[in-house]
Order: structure tokens, then sequence, then C-alpha cells
């Protein structure tokens, strides 16, 4: 943990290229020091099917959804999710600046219970 899942319509697709996001995301949160490099994770799922407002074609649509573990404090969640978004938004920018797109985030904390992980690439940054 934290996983980034981003949610888009397909329209953005020839717009967007992910991997400067997902690398400044990943800077990010392990600069926190609250969150393990090893279990940093992210992808993008592009939305074929999907209707923006009253559906004009070139409306689009892109949402983040972070995963974290259960166990940090309020404080610290609100840092994370409003620099989060704010990353998220700069990435956004020559989109928004030229189009209509609606941007959403939201920060999820899953059950300690009903979460369960199997990671063996932890190992490999605990010896660095």
């Amino acid at each position: 943990m934290p996983h980034f899942i981003v949610e888009y319509s397909g329209n953005l697709h020839d717009k967007l290229e992910f991997q400067p996001l997902f690398k400044a995301l990943h800077e990010y949160v392990v600069s926190t020091g609250a969150f393990p490099i090893g279990g940093v994770r992210s992808r993008a799922i592009r939305c074929n099917d999907f209707r923006v407002a009253d559906g004009r074609e070139e409306f689009a649509f892109l949402n983040l959804n972070l995963k974290i573990g259960h166990g940090r404090d309020m404080a610290l969640k609100k840092e994370v999710a409003e620099r989060v978004f704010e990353i998220l938004c700069d990435w956004m920018k020559p989109i928004t600046d030229n189009g209509y797109c609606q941007i959403s985030f939201e920060m999820t904390e899953l059950d300690p219970v009903l979460k369960f992980n199997k990671n063996n690439i932890h190992p490999l940054f605990a010896k660095a």
C-alpha cells in the first residue's frame, strides 16, 4: 500500500501520459516516510463506455482513488490527500485549460481485518 487507481474517459486516452503522474505520486508518498516504496503501485483504467453530464463527446472525466492501509492518523491522511489532489490537478492542467473535464479524488482506508496482502517486493527494499 498505497495503491493509486485511475479511471478515465476513453476520449482522454491520446492526451494523457500516466508515467510522469505515477512517478510524482510515488515519490511524494514515499517522501512522507509513512508509506514503504515496496508497496506502492499505480494503474490506469480506460473507460470506453461512459457519459459525462449531457453526453457531449468533448466532456471527459478522470477519477483517482488512493487506497491505503489502516493505521495512519487523520492529520497525515488529510495532508497526503490534499497534496495528491494538487499533484493530480497540476498534471491535468493542460487538459482542463483546453477542454471540459471532471476531476475527482478519493482516499480509501482499508479495514485491517478484511485486507490481505502477499508482497515479496518489500524485502528487496529492506536490504537497501
